[in-house]
């Protein structure tokens, strides 16, 4: 599994570390350097090590108490090691510190003490940006679907755009990531493996052995089902980062099925996400819920790929779009009609809407996996790595 490689600079020994652990407790990354001083100068004999080793990542420490050496250390490796990206490290509480910090070249500020959730996430925006800047390295994408509040349709959704999708481009995948999944009865499918069994393989995962944890529709598109029992361990975000990895190396077009699931998880996979559709119905509580939930996922940037979906749309007397945007703090995406005895339907009996191909929600999920690829490329995507650009 390629890793990101790191070189650390922090004068505390216990800091650098800890540092090192945290960075090689990602299970994406791995510390080949570290140092106690700081170089200061384009002669430094480290910087000639650093620009030879070429590095993914530099972290540099700053010390509450004198940070002006540090913050010449990262200008120094901004410039003189273009190709590696700089995070600071330090307080959140020093807003000055951390203006300067980024003056200097440094990519993102990582609050003190940091973590390792934290230190991932990073890694994830870094090798996102990595790849938005190299085309070449073209790529496959990530949609996830998120319900706003229990019933609001996330799940729906997912299947149906998954569908609408492969029938248009093929070579899609869709995952279930819901605790509880129900994608499949979505399909009428019966998978004889799920996700779980996916990441319980994790260290001999490749591509033959994705495909065989997946349940083929008649369409073509391929289900990683849910568990039908939540798992009695949870799986690290670093296993699912992995996992992702892999199905975007392997697929031109990723739907994941989050449902109501609202954790490090779902973040962690909509940071990895092209696009993040919020799915929620024209009233009080879900648009007040979806205002939580995105406030939640954009935390750690990227709120331009939150998209609002009203589900069930009909227009309510006094009630405009724009009132829908402002209470839940995000803009509207697209609108799916309110045909409730039509999609119970399809459930029910287990042949998604996109298999009645003139019904007017068919034609919605046509229309929204158009708007979502509208802007790509119409060449056969390449693999790629999620934490290495070769």
């Amino acid at each position: 599994m390629p890793e990101l490689s790191v070189v650390i600079f922090a004068i505390d020994s216990e800091q650098r570390a800890v540092l090192q652990v945290l960075v090689d407790g990602t299970g994406v990354a791995k510390t080949t350097q570290s140092s106690s001083s700081f170089p200061v100068a384009t002669t430094d004999p480290v910087v000639r090590r650093i620009h030879a080793a070429k590095p993914d990542a530099i972290l540099v420490d700053i010390p509450a108490d004198n940070p002006a050496t540090a913050l010449r250390a990262v200008e120094v490796l901004h410039e003189e090691v273009p190709g590696s990206a700089v995070f600071a490290i330090g307080s959140m509480s020093q807003p000055q510190t951390i203006v300067s910090a980024m003056r200097c070249g440094a990519r993102e500020f990582i609050e003190r003490p940091t973590t390792t959730t934290g230190l991932l996430e990073a890694f994830v925006r870094l090798t996102a940006a990595q790849r938005k800047v190299q085309r070449q390295e073209m790529r496959g994408r990530v949609f996830t679907v998120v319900n706003a509040k229990g019933g609001s349709g996330a799940t729906t959704v997912a299947v149906n755009l998954a569908l609408a999708l492969q029938s248009a481009h093929g070579n899609v995948a869709l995952v279930d990531m819901a605790p509880l999944g129900h994608a499949a009865l979505h399909m009428n499918l019966k998978p004889t493996f799920t996700i779980g069994d996916a990441l319980r393989n994790l260290h001999r995962l490749d591509s033959s052995l994705l495909e065989s944890f997946t349940t083929r529709h008649g369409g073509g598109l391929q289900l990683l089902a849910g568990t039908n029992a939540p798992m009695p361990v949870e799986p690290s975000t670093a296993e699912y980062a992995r996992l992702f990895d892999m199905l975007v190396a392997h697929f031109r077009y990723v739907v994941v099925d989050a449902s109501m699931r609202v954790d490090a998880t779902t973040r962690l996979v909509s940071n990895m996400s092209q696009g993040v559709l919020l799915v929620a119905h024209a009233d009080v509580a879900s648009l007040w819920s979806a205002a939580k939930i995105q406030q939640y996922l954009g935390d750690t940037g990227g709120r331009e790929r939150l998209h609002l979906v009203l589900n069930r749309f009909r227009k309510i007397p006094g009630f405009s779009e724009a009132d829908a945007e402002s209470a839940a703090g995000i803009k509207l995406f697209w609108k799916i009609p309110n045909q409730y005895f039509a999609v119970s339907t399809a459930i029910d009996r287990g042949v998604p809407l996109m298999q009645q191909n003139h019904s007017e929600m068919a034609r919605s999920f046509i229309g929204l996996a158009a708007s979502l690829t509208q802007n790509d490329a119409p060449v056969k995507r390449a693999a790629w790595s999620l934490f290495k650009i070769s």
